[in-house]
């Protein structure tokens, strides 16, 4: 199905200032003769970091005629200041100008709708696709062959050097540390994620040995030649089971899409689970060999119920890993990003980044960060202690069901019961007493802290991510916050009650087609926040037109919208395939004279 895109001139680039550009400003005109590719991101949206992976071989292979330029357009508070925009730029090794545009202003001249978005402007000056999500790569690939053709006959085409300048990087021994766990001598173990490595801390500022080379990559092998991609997560084996597998820390190699096994005595390095592609299938709750799982940015890892718990942030769900039998699959949440609480199997989790255990063993406490939350598992159901939603967020004390968090992306638990959370975008350490149900803050003025470690003797460790240290933690009882309440401002749609006409628009890349090797080619998943927003139109279904009918009772809310497609090449016996796929949270407002359709575009092309 080709769906023609109404021609339109790229609009200005309007934004606050620019990065990666040695301080140039730049018009969408400098820009005329080269092809473009706007990429309308967030810094906390693991969507984005896939594509920002993604780009990264298409900037490179089409150097002398792609410019890439980052749209920064934030979810968060947080997100609005530009120096950590400038740290983000920076974590995530971004290889292109950046456009600061806090206020959306390109967002919404582009018509953005998620994150990510991406739009391809030709030497012209004119839009010539639109897409959302993740998994475009090789259709961008067939873009750009295409429009190079094309302008290069036509004369329009400019050829050089783009416009990236990279910023001076800090020589400090870490490099926006992720995680630390206790080592089996009491050493501390950290995942330096920008190094591309594990640090065996002496005390908490001397690097006393790598495991890692600290290139970019993903080679097994000796600790000097080893190499990760943006670690994350680790977790110490229990004796016996590392006994037994050969190896004693699990490490969450995030890029990678990988877990990583590492000897301690000799950092000796293998991939244990994971093929290194991202994961774009379906739920299932089986067990698989291990090496033979698509993962998908997993994020933390954890020993509990006798097996590893790792974070998938990638697709909003828990996963468990056996190192004896060598096998994973899905423990929790079913790819949905939201707050859904209930049996493991049916809950809505939106990007899970944190993971710890009670002393006893019987909760697993979760840093759920894209809904801002405090989850747990206990007794085969999840729930949740704080959290209100994917749009709704702050820094408030009080009740766990009134308090507010930011983008959480650490949790520890402590020995008494209590539960300290690593509350990063509002830069504090909060504590929840399940007891009580009460959240208090007991540190302020972090950058960015991103987990918490208990020592053996008691103290805590706090990973100060964008400053690049690990610091000592103490627990100021009693602090008080000013109480801040935020809420995404995002323009919401305006639907009419009663019948919506809900089509999402995919259109295959050049040379590709609909494929249904396996089943149906397409897959519409459709849910709300509140449900009862929804009168009918909820559920899993394979076409990508659905007619939703809206409450006239529910004023406001999120509709939850999932759609993926599979395409494969149409020539030749054996095509490579592909899917695509992508996750809606539509902010809505019901009002009489709202409109009743809602064209989402997954992939739309100028057919001209």
């Amino acid at each position: 199905m080709m769906i023609r895109m109404t021609r339109v001139r790229a609009p200005e680039l309007r934004g606050r200032g620019w990065l990666n550009t040695g301080g140039r400003s730049y018009s969408i005109t400098d820009f005329r003769g080269r092809i473009v590719l706007l990429d309308f991101w967030t810094f906390c949206c693991i969507n984005c970091l896939h594509v920002l992976d993604e780009l990264r071989p298409l900037e490179e292979r089409y150097h002398d005629v792609l410019d890439v330029i980052g749209v920064h357009s934030p979810k968060f508070e947080h997100e609005r200041d530009p120096a950590a925009l400038a740290a983000a730029v920076q974590r995530y090794g971004v290889t292109h100008p950046v456009l600061d545009d806090p206020d959306l202003r390109t967002w919404d001249q582009y018509a953005a709708k998620a994150w990510p978005t991406l739009c391809v402007v030709d030497p012209e000056g004119y839009v010539v696709a639109s897409m959302a999500g993740e998994g475009h790569a090789d259709g961008l690939a067939r873009l750009i062959e295409e429009l190079v053709r094309e302008h290069t006959a036509r004369g329009t085409l400019r050829r050089g050097d783009g416009s990236y300048v990279p910023a001076p990087e800090p020589g400090t021994d870490l490099r926006f540390p992720a995680k630390a766990i206790v080592g089996p001598a009491g050493e501390l173990l950290v995942a330096d994620a920008a190094h591309h490595s594990i640090a065996v801390l002496d005390g908490l500022e001397i690097v006393a040995r790598r495991i890692g080379s600290g290139r970019r990559g993903r080679a097994d092998g000796p600790a000097e030649t080893a190499e990760f991609s943006e670690p994350n997560g680790l977790c110490r084996l229990p004796a016996d089971v590392a006994a037994t597998v050969g190896y004693d820390l699990v490490v969450a190699d995030t890029v990678n899409h990988l877990l990583r096994g590492v000897r301690l005595d000799t950092g000796e390095v293998s991939t244990v689970a994971g093929t290194g592609r991202p994961w774009r299938g379906t739920v299932d709750f089986d067990a698989h060999p291990a090496l033979d799982v698509d993962l998908s940015s997993p994020w933390d890892v954890v020993w509990y119920d006798g097996r590893v718990i790792v974070a998938m942030a990638g697709i909003h769900q828990l996963w468990w890993f056996d190192p004896v039998r060598s096998t994973a699959g899905v423990y929790a949440g079913t790819t949905v990003e939201a707050l859904r609480d209930g049996p493991l199997e049916q809950v809505f989790m939106a990007q899970p980044s944190g993971l710890s255990v009670s002393a006893d063993g019987s909760t697993l406490w979760i840093a759920d960060s894209e809904s801002s939350a405090l989850r747990y598992v206990r007794d085969g159901q999840m729930g949740t202690a704080i959290g209100q939603g994917l749009f709704d967020f702050g820094h408030m004390d009080g009740k766990g069901g009134e308090a507010l968090l930011q983008h959480p992306l650490g949790v520890a638990a402590l020995a008494d019961g209590t539960v300290l959370i690593a509350d990063t975008y509002n830069g504090a350490v909060r504590r929840y007493d399940p007891a009580t149900d009460l959240v208090s803050t007991v540190a302020t003025g972090l950058a960015e802290p991103s987990g918490i470690t208990v020592l053996p003797d008691g103290g805590l460790v706090v990973v100060e991510s964008a400053a690049h240290r690990l610091v000592p933690l103490s627990l100021t009882e009693g602090l008080t916050a000013e109480p801040v309440r935020l809420r995404t401002e995002r323009p919401p749609t305006l639907l009419a009650p009663g019948e919506v006409s809900l089509r999402v628009v995919f259109t295959p890349a050049p040379g590709q087609k609909l494929d249904e090797t396996y089943g149906p080619s397409t897959r519409l998943e459709v849910s709300a926040s509140p449900p009862e927003l929804l009168v009918s139109g909820a559920g899993v279904g394979t076409e990508l037109e659905r007619t939703l009918v809206l409450s006239s009772t529910v004023e406001r809310g999120v509709l939850q919208v999932v759609a993926r497609a599979a395409t494969c090449d149409d020539d030749g016996e054996h095509a490579a395939c592909y899917l695509t796929r992508q996750d809606w949270g539509v902010p809505i407002i019901v009002t009489p004279d709202g409109a009743r359709r809602l064209p989402l575009i997954l992939r739309g092309l100028d057919d001209q």
